[in-house]
């Protein structure tokens, strides 16, 4: 089962009890990282990269007991309240 939601600019994907959490730059905050990225992949040969944008990815194990819903609500809160800073963070 997978479901998806939209939280405080963070996506959270749930497979079984694993919540998968992807959290991104906001497009209006600069990048430096995925620029630099960017520059090397060209320094490589690599043609037509438009843009890097760099992030970061959390997998958290839930516990089997939960509902479905619980498990739902837990990795919200967490994405929301620990893993992402909502002020430059989707």
């Amino acid at each position: 089962m997978i479901l998806a939601c939209h939280l405080l600019l963070v996506t959270v994907y749930l497979l079984s009890m694993k919540a998968k959490v992807y959290v991104t730059l906001k497009p209006s905050v600069l990048d430096p990282q995925g620029k630099a990225i960017q520059h090397s992949v060209e320094l490589l040969g690599f043609q037509g990269i438009a843009d890097v944008r760099q992030g970061k990815y959390f997998e958290i194990a839930l516990d089997q007991s939960l509902d479905p819903k619980g498990v739902e609500e837990a990795a919200e809160r967490i994405a929301r309240e620990v893993l992402a800073n909502p002020v430059i963070e989707d």
